[in-house]
C-alpha cells in the first residue's frame, strides 16, 4: 500500500476539520467557538434547574449564601449595593441599548445593530418566559433589604448583565481599533461588572445564588447562540469586519 492512500482517504475528514478551527470562512472558528459555548452553558443551565428542582443540599447552599449575606449587612454595604444593582436594572440597560444601537447605526454597522436589538430584546423576552414557567418564589427574610412580588429564576438583573456587558466586550473585540491588551481587559471588565450585579443581588435578598448562576449560564448561552448566529450571515453576505 502506497503511503499517499491513507492520507488521500481521511483527506475530506481532515480538511472538514480544519475549515471549523480556521479563521476565515462564515462556517469557521467563530461558529465553532460559539455552538460549543452555547452547548457548555446550556448545559450548566440545564444542572442548575435539575438541582433547584431536585436537589435538597442546593436549596440549602441557598438558604446559607444569603444568610450569610445578611449577617454582614450594614448600611455603608447596602448603598454599594444599590448602587451596583443599578447597573443590571432594566432602566439602565435599557438606556444602555438604545445608545449602543444608536451609536452603531450612526457608523453604519447594521448588523452589529441586528446583534444588540435582537440579543436584548429576546434575552428579556426568554427571562420573563423562563420566571413565569419555572415559578420560583423569591427569598423570604425577616428583614429584608428589598421585596418584590415577582418570580426569581432566573435573576433578571444578573442575565441582562450578563448579555449587555458580554455583548460590549464582543463589539470591542472585534474591532480591529482594540489591541488584544484591551480587548482582554474588556472581557474581565465585563466579567467583573456581572459578578458583581449578581452578588448585590444575593446581598439585596432579591435572588438565590443558583438564580444568580442560572442567569449567568442562560445568559451566555443566548449571547453565544444569537452573535454566532447573526455573525455567520454576516460573513455568508460578506459583509467586512469594523475597521
Amino acid at each position: 500500500m502506497i503511503p499517499q492512500e491513507p492520507a488521500r482517504r481521511f483527506a475530506r475528514p481532515i480538511g472538514f476539520i480544519k475549515a471549523r478551527f480556521s479563521p476565515e470562512g462564515f462556517l469557521g472558528l467563530h461558529l465553532t467557538v460559539g455552538l460549543i459555548v452555547v452547548l457548555l452553558a446550556g448545559w450548566w443551565f440545564g444542572e442548575i434547574v435539575e438541582d433547584v428542582s431536585r436537589n435538597e443540599a442546593t436549596r440549602l447552599l441557598d438558604e446559607r449564601v444569603i444568610a450569610w449575606f445578611q449577617d454582614w449587612a450594614s448600611p455603608g454595604l447596602t448603598y454599594v449595593a444599590w448602587i451596583i444593582t443599578a447597573l443590571g436594572s432594566v432602566l439602565f440597560i435599557t438606556a444602555g441599548s438604545m445608545v449602543t444601537t444608536f451609536v452603531l447605526i450612526r457608523r453604519g454597522y447594521i448588523y452589529r445593530c441586528l446583534a444588540v436589538v435582537v440579543t436584548m430584546g429576546g434575552g428579556s423576552l426568554l427571562n420573563i418566559l423562563l420566571k413565569h414557567f419555572f415559578h420560583r418564589q423569591r427569598p423570604v427574610l425577616e428583614n429584608p433589604l428589598v421585596t418584590l412580588s415577582s418570580y426569581g429564576f432566573p435573576s433578571g438583573h444578573t442575565m441582562g448583565a450578563t448579555i449587555y456587558y458580554g455583548l460590549l466586550a464582543l463589539l470591542m473585540a472585534h474591532s480591529t481599533r482594540w489591541a488584544w491588551r484591551h480587548r482582554i481587559v474588556a472581557f474581565a471588565g465585563a466579567a467583573l461588572v456581572i459578578a458583581l450585579v449578581g452578588v448585590s443581588r444575593i446581598y439585596l435578598g432579591a435572588h438565590y445564588l443558583t438564580d444568580v448562576l442560572g442567569a449567568i449560564a442562560l445568559g451566555l448561552a443566548w449571547l453565544a447562540f444569537c452573535w454566532t448566529g447573526i455573525e455567520t450571515v454576516r460573513r455568508w453576505r460578506g459583509r467586512p469586519m469594523i475597521p
